[in-house]
């Protein structure tokens, strides 16, 4: 019989768009011992996280709670839910996800209209506003933060257009929640879905998703109790129901709602770690994590800058947690990215799609974005660059990012 080493997973320096590194506190708490899903100490922490994720989202919703399963999940359950057959869907697209919004919108059954921005960029919001005004949509979906172009897209006056013009939005924030502000309420956001393992530095498999009343009244109207809890007569809703049972948000509002109707079974430890990782954002304030995002990002860039490396897309939109740099000419990009990792222990990301080959991504994001990282990659980066045989001014980067740093203690 074959015989199984121990399992020893090597430490790593991850500065990719997700993961990231987890917070020790986290997988601290998810050695916690099991609960079962219906103790009274378990339903405390469910309701806890609920409370934090409001906080998170900058919401007043009833309804905050996470989906178990990793940021797709939540995608797929809000679209699924929110998407009857034959709605008419607009998604404006500037990168990788959202092409993403667009397959699962078709897969919902709906009648789906696509504005496009070349990648690198994001739309002025009149451009959005114009499409919703001709298209009339009865929901819009959109990404907040790109991470295949390192682009965050302006969503409040998008959202008071929608309202205006009575289509729910729906929004994919899974690559800025933790990391840079998405404000539920005062954007006037229907839906939202955030993801655990980018700037909230928890593992992947959980994605936390917010909606408001608008929102759940299309849901009530697909409302479905499943066969085998039903206790009497029961009604079925005025449009046709979710045709997933486990993303069917109607009927996980109601495991999540005191009346704790049995869904699914509760992913313990990873609520552990949920709970504990919020926690730490509000520990730490959210204003004070995104202007530690925005340093660790001023840092990097002066650092990337000073070695001579140019930066890739539209500054004017650039995501604060990722910075995509284009690949130098002549250059193996992934041979550097090898020898990133095999040799100084650091992950950075390639790319895909129209950009395959052509940049790099590296992730400033939640534990991760820590000023020894910023300072360990941009050397690792030099000094693997040099050893590629591309000529760069040695020293100038780390130098620059120090004064970065430097500048803000004074």
């Amino acid at each position: 019989m074959k015989r199984y080493e121990d399992l020893s997973p090597s430490l790593r320096c991850i500065m990719t768009p997700g993961p990231v590194e987890v917070d020790p506190r986290v997988l601290r708490a998810m050695s916690f011992p099991v609960l079962g899903q219906f103790d009274p100490e378990f339903t405390d922490i469910m309701n806890e996280t609920m409370g934090m994720l409001r906080e998170l989202f900058a919401t007043n919703n009833k309804w905050a709670f996470p989906v178990d399963g990793t940021s797709r999940s939540g995608i797929e359950a809000v679209m699924v839910s929110l998407i009857a057959p034959g709605d008419r869907v607009l998604i404006p697209i500037f990168g990788r996800f959202g092409h993403l919004l667009h397959e699962i919108a078709e897969r919902c059954g709906a009648e789906v209209y696509t504005i496009e921005k070349a990648w690198g960029s994001v739309f002025a919001p009149e451009e959005v506003i114009s499409a919703i005004q001709s298209i009339k949509p009865d929901i819009v979906a959109i990404v907040h933060g790109e991470t295949s172009t390192g682009r965050v897209q302006p969503l409040a006056e998008i959202g008071r257009a929608c309202r205006e013009q009575d289509a729910l939005l729906i929004v994919d924030a899974v690559a800025t929640i933790g990391g840079v502000p998405v404000e539920t309420d005062a954007w006037m956001l229907d839906a939202v879905i955030g993801g655990t393992q980018k700037c909230l530095s928890i593992p992947s498999g959980m994605a936390p998703v917010t909606y408001n009343e608008r929102a759940e009244a299309k849901l009530l109207k697909r409302k479905q109790v499943e066969r085998g809890l039903r206790t009497g007569e029961f009604e079925a809703g005025e449009l046709p129901p979710v045709r997933s049972n486990y993303f069917d948000l109607s009927m996980l509002q109601d495991y999540w709602s005191p009346q704790r109707l049995n869904h699914h079974t509760e992913m313990t430890s990873m609520l552990y770690a949920l709970r504990e990782g919020l926690r730490l954002v509000l520990e730490e304030g959210l204003r004070a994590r995104h202007a530690r995002h925005a340093l660790h990002e001023e840092a990097l860039t002066a650092g990337l800058s000073a070695m001579g490396l140019e930066l890739y897309g539209d500054p004017e939109s650039k995501l604060t947690v990722v910075t995509c740099v284009r690949i130098p000419e002549g250059i193996d990009g992934e041979s550097v990215r090898s020898m990133l990792l095999n040799r100084f222990g650091i992950e950075i990301a390639s790319s895909f799609g129209p950009l395959k080959g052509q940049i790099w991504r590296i992730g400033t994001m939640g534990f991760s974005c820590r000023e020894n990282n910023v300072l360990r990659v941009l050397g690792a980066l030099e000094a693997t660059l040099l050893r590629h045989g591309h000529p760069l001014p040695a020293g100038l980067g780390v130098q620059a990012a120090l004064d970065v740093y430097e500048a803000k203690v004074r």
